[in-house]
């Protein structure tokens, strides 16, 4: 836990470096994310979705998110979570959310919320992007950003790419937390 602590503290201070200082993200945005190559860190953007945000927040103060496998990574796209039935077809107890689009771009190390054909049905599945994918621009929630541990990210288990990206035996997310409650 200490070594958790120290390495999001390092990360947070990374922001004041530099000729101009930009603003460390708010603790309480900010998610420490343990998997089995390394510790991502995520900035939560709840003035791009704040619905989407406070669920994140809620589910994974709940340990929703632990253990959730990656069931589907598409090498050079994205790796989706949050499927507590590993298929892509569950979601938490709770409500689907209605869609929050903003003009963020999807990029490497966005965060954006999985949903079915119906753009008001997220829930609790997300993806990470590994590349840029701007046919999802608009269509889908941003809701935070990778601050540290892309690589982590990157060494995900890919899925087969004939199966849609579906992976057999996953990685899965050890551990979510947010910062506010673990410093």
């Amino acid at each position: 836990m200490r070594r958790l602590v120290a390495a999001a503290a390092a990360a947070l201070l990374l922001f004041g470096l530099g000729s101009q200082a930009v603003a460390e993200p708010d603790p309480e945005n900010v998610l420490v994310m343990e998997l089995a190559h390394g510790t991502v860190q995520i900035e939560m953007l709840p003035e791009l979705a704040p619905q989407h945000v406070e669920r994140i927040r809620t589910l994974t103060r709940d340990g929703f998110y632990d253990g959730i496998v990656f069931h589907r990574v598409i090498d050079g796209f994205m790796a989706q979570t949050g499927d507590p039935t590993g298929t892509g077809m569950g979601g938490s107890d709770l409500p689907d959310l209605p869609a929050e689009f903003s003009r963020r771009h999807f990029q490497r190390g966005v965060m954006g919320m999985a949903r079915s054909q119906n753009p008001d049905s997220a829930n609790s599945q997300f993806f990470i992007m590994l590349g840029s994918a701007p046919h999802l621009n608009g269509q889908y929630t941003v809701w935070g950003q990778v601050l540290s541990g892309m690589e982590a990210v990157d060494a995900i288990k890919k899925g087969n790419p004939n199966r849609n990206g579906t992976v057999e035996n996953p990685d899965r997310i050890e551990s979510l937390r947010v910062l506010a409650d673990i410093q």
